[in-house]
């Protein structure tokens, strides 16, 4: 579900935090230092701080481009969850839904084309409140007609509610956690 996108095409992200001084890690004198900000990538939720060129007119919940670097903003490097401010922290679930929101289309999608990760391990068994007999409704509701949203998932799967909800549970679940051994949307530094 990390899909990176052709190469040609602008990633972007949410901006959770914007931090005019700078970054509270950067040793450099105040005024050396580039306005920052705290975002999550659209594709792959991957957090990163970003280095400003110009700070008119961005604000908590605006898009920018991140890669290639774009006129504006450039990405410094790849943060963990606990490298973030208590304002990206508290805007995190807003931005992640609304990244969901925007493309309920590509989140659907991921109900339709879950697959089995062993033999013993089902990709949906990794949500949050989906145990084998809530999976195996799932599974055999698709075989009949692919779902076409949130709201079809929500009134075919007889016990599945709030569908986005439960993707949004996991991906924060998946930024939070440095050790998890599967994870489906958020790229991490390592991954």
């Amino acid at each position: 579900m990390t899909d990176d996108g052709d190469e040609d095409t602008p990633r972007t992200a949410v901006v959770l935090d914007f931090l005019p001084r700078g970054s509270p890690n950067d040793d450099r004198p105040q005024y050396e230092r580039s306005p920052v900000a705290f975002a999550v990538g659209e594709t792959d939720f991957r957090l990163v701080e970003v280095a400003l060129t110009d700070d008119a007119g961005i604000n908590i919940g605006d898009r920018i481009e991140i890669e290639p670097p774009g006129e504006n903003a450039k990405t410094l490097r790849t943060v963990e969850y606990a490298d973030l401010s208590s304002t990206a922290e508290s805007e995190l679930e807003y931005a992640v839904e609304e990244i969901i929101d925007s493309d309920e289309q590509r989140f659907v999608e991921f109900y339709n084309d879950a697959q089995p990760i062993t033999t013993r391990l089902h990709v949906l068994n990794l949500l949050p409140g989906i145990g084998k007999k809530l999976r195996n409704n799932v599974l055999d509701t698709r075989k009949r007609k692919t779902f076409e949203s949130f709201e079809d998932i929500e009134s075919r799967v007889s016990g599945l509610h709030n569908p986005k909800d439960v993707l949004i549970e996991r991906i924060l679940e998946e930024l939070r956690e440095e050790d998890l051994k599967y994870r489906i949307f958020a790229r991490h530094e390592d991954s």
